[in-house]
């Protein structure tokens, strides 16, 4: 695997409530990085979230090299109105800076496409700005891209 340095080894893992500062420091950058800041009530309400297990809510993993949180994922499972079988929303993925090109996003996709089989769920599908062309990189080589574009309603 083209990775981390050998000395030490990427794991992935769900993301637990010992993980809130570092999960916040990476979404933080997530959101940096997407021009978009929010309150810290919605840090704590989406953290509150993706730790509770509940049917339809996020799930969280965490990305790390030896012990130190390098990169995030968040993602939830749908009904999807055209299959019989629940859906899955990749919405959030984030490596830090200095490790990215090492593996980081690849397994963290990878770990979502994990969950998505052992939860029967046939499609894992994800969104990202036209002019990401780093992380289009990686999307090309772990995804098809489709011929949908997004609209929303206005705000």
């Amino acid at each position: 695997m083209a990775g981390p340095a050998a000395a030490e080894s990427l794991s992935i893992r769900p993301i637990t409530g010992a993980d809130r500062a570092e999960w916040g420091r990476l979404w933080q950058g997530y959101l940096e990085f997407y021009k978009t800041t929010l309150p810290d009530e919605i840090y704590d309400l989406a953290f509150e979230r993706m730790l509770s297990g509940a049917d339809g809510e996020f799930n969280g993993l965490i990305a790390l090299v030896g012990d130190r949180p390098v990169g995030l994922v968040h993602y939830l499972f749908h009904r999807h109105g055209w299959k019989r079988e629940q859906v899955c929303y990749l919405q959030d993925l984030y490596a830090d800076p200095d490790v990215r090109g090492k593996g980081i996003g690849a397994a963290l996709i990878n770990a979502v496409y994990a969950a998505a089989d052992k939860a029967g769920a046939p499609t894992v599908y994800w969104m990202t700005q036209d002019d990401n062309a780093t992380a289009r990189k990686l999307y090309d080589q772990i995804g098809v891209l489709t011929d949908f574009i997004k609209y929303q309603r206005p705000a």
